[in-house]
């Protein structure tokens, strides 16, 4: 992955936007890290609680009346939305790595009917606002339930309840993190200022990586963090992923992807590093099959690999992306791996023959950085950097999409684990929120005669 200078924390929140055609008078006052148009009226918090949220939150049942989903003020501005929006698209840059010919990509893109809508909007809030560190590293937000969030807000881990509509600061690695368990055997240390660049959460456990190299891991029921510390001490050491899995044996364990170029297996019990793995370029994402038995791994190459999740033998190539790829996910079947790369596609491999994808699913504008699936199945959402969330329906072979138009850098998106409801970090420094959809349901009713 690419290095960000990124000596204070800053979220990287205008991936290769120009908008210098722009005068200042058409777009006010606007912040040069904000991909929004700024209304400075309207960025003002009042010291109350009720009435902030009152006057930064946007309900369903406003947005039908009119009002937009982000509580941008369209009718103050010298723009439409659909001005707006076009412009973005003209002006909009995609970071590449590698400068290989798209030419032919188009051509092998699955044609899908877009227009369908499997999630509503529900909510929008602005009292929690997701920050990204890294601008190619978007999985900073995880569902643990249909009204839990967990996301980073500049040094903190914040806990959303859209039940008591507040949000919580469950961790801040701003300050000296000392681990509160002693491990026989782990490299545990105290941390401080860790700069959050990637964060799992599963079954109570909260696992994050930093910008330096390091890993913490936090139980959410205790106070303190159950362990911390340095995976590697190079310059080039960023944790680019963390995944929280179980192996066949049952034992939780947290996977490390970093720009060392090594991926690490990590005992969530004992947190002893009980294996790793050298690849020959920088790894940045990796996800297990469902039956553990599969690791996909990504990183600073067009090609993905399929190891054993045991050894880190490699197994497979998956050969078809032409940059560098930073996200993927696993069909509940465990049949179906889908991989996000900065090529602007997501290509679905069917793991028993990989010569070659079985589908390519192309974005609106940028790279696909973030793809997560229903526990269910039915649907797979992938993230571009900013402004776009893709809803596809496995039923219909991917065959039809929803398409979530917003504005703002994407920080991550997770759906809940009963399917229920959808969740969007957005980062930007005005309109920073969180977005929840939720699932729509269509009830059929058998007519019958008195």
């Amino acid at each position: 992955m690419a290095l960000s200078q990124n000596q204070e924390l800053e979220y990287m929140v205008d991936e290769y936007y120009d908008t210098t055609d722009f005068d200042d008078s058409t777009f006010g006052d606007e912040s040069p890290r904000s991909t929004v148009p700024d209304v400075s009226a309207d960025s003002d918090f009042e010291d109350d609680f009720e009435v902030r949220k009152s006057k930064l939150d946007t309900s369903a049942i406003e947005a039908r009346s009119g009002k937009d989903i982000q509580g941008i003020p369209w009718e103050r501005l010298n723009f439409t939305r659909d001005k707006y929006r076009e412009t973005r698209l003209k002006q909009y840059k995609n970071y590449e790595n590698l400068s290989r010919s798209r030419e032919d990509l188009e051509k092998e893109c699955k044609e899908v009917e877009k227009g369908h809508s499997f999630y509503d909007f529900q909510f929008n809030t602005r009292l929690v606002k997701s920050t990204i560190v890294h601008f190619q590293l978007r999985n900073l937000l995880w569902s643990t339930s249909k009204h839990d969030v967990y996301l980073m807000q500049n040094y903190s881990v914040m806990h959303w309840s859209s039940l008591l509509g507040k949000g919580e600061e469950v961790l801040n690695v701003a300050r000296p993190l000392a681990p509160t368990m002693k491990y026989p055997g782990s490299a545990s240390q105290t941390l401080s200022r860790v700069q959050i660049s990637t964060m799992a959460v599963r079954d109570g456990l909260m696992a994050a990586g930093g910008f330096q190299g390091e890993l913490i891991c936090k139980y959410l029921n205790q106070p303190g963090v159950a362990f911390a510390t340095k995976i590697s001490n190079g310059e080039n050491a960023i944790t680019n992923a963390v995944d929280i899995s179980y192996s066949p044996t049952g034992s939780m364990r947290v996977i490390t992807a970093n720009n060392d170029q090594q991926v690490r297996i990590f005992d969530a019990k004992s947190f002893v590093c009980t294996n790793h793995y050298a690849f020959p370029w920088s790894v940045n994402n990796t996800s297990v099959s469902p039956d553990d038995k599969l690791l996909a791994i990504l990183g600073d190459s067009p090609e993905c690999l399929l190891a054993d999740a045991q050894s880190g033998k490699v197994v497979s190539n998956l050969k078809g992306h032409l940059d560098y790829s930073f996200s993927s996910a696993w069909h509940p079947d465990g049949r179906i791996l889908a991989t996000g790369n900065q090529d602007t596609t997501c290509r679905l491999w069917d793991i028993r023959n990989t010569s070659q994808s079985v589908a390519v699913l192309k974005g609106r504008m940028g790279a696909i950085r973030a793809i997560k699936f229903t526990s269910d199945g039915r649907f797979m959402a992938m993230a571009e950097p900013a402004d776009f969330v893709h809803i596809f329906d496995a039923q219909s072979d991917y065959g039809t999409c929803q398409e979530i138009d917003l504005f703002g850098e994407i920080a991550g998106i997770s759906f809940s684990p009963d399917t229920e409801a959808l969740f969007i970090g957005v980062a930007d420094r005005t309109y920073g929120s969180l977005l929840e959809f939720n699932r729509k349901h269509y009830h059929h009713y058998l007519d019958y005669v008195l």
